[in-house]
C-alpha cells in the first residue's frame, strides 16, 4: 500500500522518473526541472557539510515560498538532518525562541526573514544559508561533517504549531510519518505529472508542505511560487496564468471570495433575492456562479483542497450545488497531516470524509445526548511526540496508544466525520451544558457588518468579540462615506446600534444557551495563525490581549 518509505526514497524516486520535468516554477522567473532540483539539493548539502553538520542535527527553514524552500527541505530530510521549517509570520521573538528551543545549528533564510532574527542567534549558527541563491551569509565552524541515507524511523522534521490554543510546540515527524501521508494522500486522489499547482499558503505549514510539495513531487507534477503576498490583485491574474489543476486553501479565501463575488450580488437586488431563497433557484444560481468561478480560477481546476479549519456552510453549499470540483479533509500537524478526506463530486456538506485507507479514527468519551466525543486517531502518519516535552507528549496519547486530537466529531452512519469544535474552545453554561463557540462564531460571521468573531465566556455570560466590515458599515450609514478617521464621532453614534442590532440577530438564530449577552468591539483584526485560524489564547473574556 505505501510504496515510499522515506523522504530520501520520494526525492531520488520523483527525480528518476520525472528527470526534465518542470518541478518548481517562480511566476515570471525561473523553472527548476526535477533533474536541476537534485543537483540544487547536492549543493545545499555540501555548504551544511562544509560548516560540520551531521546526521540528527537540526537545520531551520524559514523562507518565503520559492523553489529553493524545496530544494532546501529535500537537502536536509534527505542528507539524515533534520528539518524545522518556521512559520513567516511568527515574531522575532518567537524565532529565537524555538531555534534555541530546536537546537538549531543552521539556517536556510529568505533575505526579509532574516531581519527578524537577533544578532545573538546568529552569532550562534554553524552557518546561515541564503535561499534565494543558495549563498552564504555567514559561517562560524569550517569542519567536515557527514551524512547518512535515513531509515523510515529516523526524525525528518520538528514543525512547530501555530498556536491556536497555546504556544507552540515541536511536532516530531519521522520519514515514514510524512512519506507515508503523501503515499496515502495519492491513494485518496492521484496525482499525475500533468498537474500543476499556485501555492497560496506558507510551506511551513504541514498542509501545504506535504499536500503541496511532498504529494505533487511524487506524481511529477510542478509547482507554482509567488513573488508577492496572493492578495486578490495579485492571485487572480496568477491564477488565470498558471490555470492550476490543483489548488489547496483555507476556508477564509473561499468564504471572502464566495461573500464578495457571489453572496452579494445574489442578495442585493430584491427580486434575486427572493429567488435565491427558493431552493430551485438557489441552485440554478449557484451553478451559473460555479461556472465563473471555474473560468477566474483559469479554467483547469480538478481538484480544489479545502482544509486547515471549518468551512461555512453557505460556502460549501455553493460550490456543492456548483458542482464545483472542491474536496474538504481532515487531519492536524501531528498527524502530518491528513486522516480522513473526500474527492470531488463524492462530497457530503458539514463532513471531512471517512477515515483514510490505512488511518484508524474513533471517538473517546461520547455524549450519549449529542453523539459528540473526541476524535482519536491510529495511523501510521501520527507523530512520535513533543520535541522536549515529555508531559504533552503523554497527554497526547490513550493508555492503549491513540493521538487524542482534542476535536470534537460525530460520525454518520457510514462512518463519514462532522468535526463540530475543539474539545479546549468549549464553554461549560450556567446549567452544565457544553456550548461550542465556533458554531455561534459561524452563524455571526454571516452578520453583514461582521469581518470575524470570537465567542468568549466572562463571568458566567457569552460575549462576542467582533471585528466590524468598516466598508459594509459605510455603505449604510452616509454620516460616515467620508475617511473613516475623521468620522469617530459619528462612529461613536451608531456602534451601540450596531452592537444591539447584532446581539438582536445572532440570539434569534441560536438556541438558549448558545445566547450573546454583550458584544464588544476588536477594532484590530484578530491575531491569527498560518492556517488563518484566530489564536484564541491571546484574548479574554474581554477581548484585551492577555499579558
Amino acid at each position: 500500500m505505501i510504496k515510499l518509505k522515506t523522504i530520501y526514497e520520494l526525492l531520488h524516486t520523483s527525480v528518476e522518473k520525472f528527470s526534465n520535468n518542470i518541478a518548481f516554477t517562480m511566476l515570471g522567473g525561473e523553472d527548476v526541472t526535477y533533474r536541476e532540483v537534485k543537483e540544487r539539493v547536492e549543493q545545499v548539502q555540501e555548504l551544511l557539510l562544509s560548516a560540520g553538520l551531521k546526521s540528527g542535527d537540526k537545520v531551520a527553514l524559514l523562507s518565503s515560498s520559492m523553489p529553493n524552500w524545496g530544494v532546501s527541505y529535500f537537502a536536509v530530510t534527505t542528507a539524515g538532518m533534520v528539518v524545522v521549517p518556521l512559520m513567516p509570520d511568527f515574531t522575532g521573538a518567537e524565532l529565537d525562541s524555538l531555534i534555541e528551543h530546536s537546537e538549531t545549528k543552521a539556517l536556510l533564510v529568505s533575505d526579509k526573514l532574516f531581519t527578524k532574527l537577533s544578532k545573538e542567534t546568529v552569532a550562534k549558527l554553524n552557518i546561515v544559508i541564503r535561499t534565494k541563491n543558495l549563498s552564504v551569509i555567514s559561517q562560524t565552524v569550517n569542519e567536515q561533517g557527514s551524512k547518512v541515507i535515513p531509515q523510515p524511523e529516523d526524525l525528518a522534521a520538528i514543525i512547530y504549531t501555530s498556536g491556536t490554543t497555546s504556544k507552540p510546540k515541536g511536532v516530531m515527524l519521522t520519514h515514514y510519518n510524512l512519506a507515508s501521508n503523501a503515499c496515502l494522500c495519492n491513494i485518496l486522489f492521484p496525482i499525475y505529472e500533468t498537474d500543476v499547482t499556485l501555492s497560496v499558503l506558507p510551506m511551513s505549514h504541514t498542509y501545504e508542505c506535504t499536500l503541496g510539495l511532498l504529494l505533487i513531487f511524487s506524481g511529477g507534477g510542478r509547482m507554482t511560487y509567488l513573488e508577492k503576498p496572493p492578495t486578490p490583485s495579485i492571485l487572480l491574474p496568477a491564477l488565470r496564468k498558471v490555470r492550476p489543476t490543483i489548488f489547496l486553501i483555507v476556508p477564509l479565501i473561499i468564504e471572502k471570495v464566495f461573500n464578495s463575488q457571489v453572496k452579494s450580488k445574489f442578495t442585493s437586488n430584491k427580486f434575486i433575492s427572493t429567488l435565491y431563497g427558493i431552493s430551485f433557484f438557489r441552485r440554478i444560481l449557484h451553478r451559473i456562479a460555479s461556472k465563473k468561478l471555474m473560468t477566474a480560477f483559469g479554467g483547469r481546476v480538478r481538484f480544489l483542497g479545502i482544509g486547515g479549519s471549518k468551512l461555512h456552510i453557505d460556502t460549501e453549499t455553493f460550490l456543492h450545488e456548483g458542482g464545483f470540483p472542491y474536496a474538504i479533509g481532515y487531519g492536524l500537524t501531528e498527524t502530518a497531516p491528513m486522516a480522513a478526506g473526500q474527492i470531488p463530486g463524492v462530497c457530503r456538506i458539514g463532513s471531512t470524509g471517512p477515515a483514510m485507507q490505512g488511518v484508524q479514527i474513533r471517538l473517546d468519551n461520547v455524549n450519549p445526548e449529542t453523539g459528540l466525543g473526541e476524535v482519536v486517531i491510529k495511523s501510521p502518519s501520527v507523530m512520535q511526540g513533543y520535541y522536549k516535552n515529555p508531559d504533552a507528549t503523554a497527554a497526547a496519547f490513550t493508555e492503549d496508544g491513540w493521538f487524542r486530537t482534542g476535536d470534537l466529531a460525530c460520525f454518520d452512519k457510514d462512518g463519514w466525520l462532522y468535526i463540530k469544535g475543539r474539545l479546549k474552545n468549549m464553554i461549560l453554561g450556567p446549567s452544565g451544558e457544553n456550548i461550542y463557540p465556533e458554531d455561534i462564531e459561524s452563524v455571526l460571521n454571516q452578520h453583514v457588518f461582521i469581518n470575524e468573531s470570537l465567542v468568549t465566556e466572562h463571568d458566567g455570560h457569552l460575549v462576542a468579540l467582533v471585528n466590524f466590515d468598516k466598508e459594509a458599515i459605510k455603505a449604510r450609514y452616509e454620516e460616515l462615506m467620508e475617511d473613516w478617521e475623521e468620522k469617530k464621532e459619528e462612529w461613536a453614534k451608531v456602534r451601540d446600534e450596531i452592537m444591539e442590532d447584532i446581539k438582536q440577530w445572532i440570539n434569534a438564530r441560536v438556541n438558549r444557551n448558545s445566547r450573546i449577552t454583550e458584544v464588544v468591539e476588536e477594532e484590530e483584526e484578530f491575531v491569527k495563525t498560518p492556517s488563518k485560524k484566530i489564536r484564541r489564547f491571546l484574548y479574554d473574556g474581554k477581548g484585551k490581549k492577555k499579558e
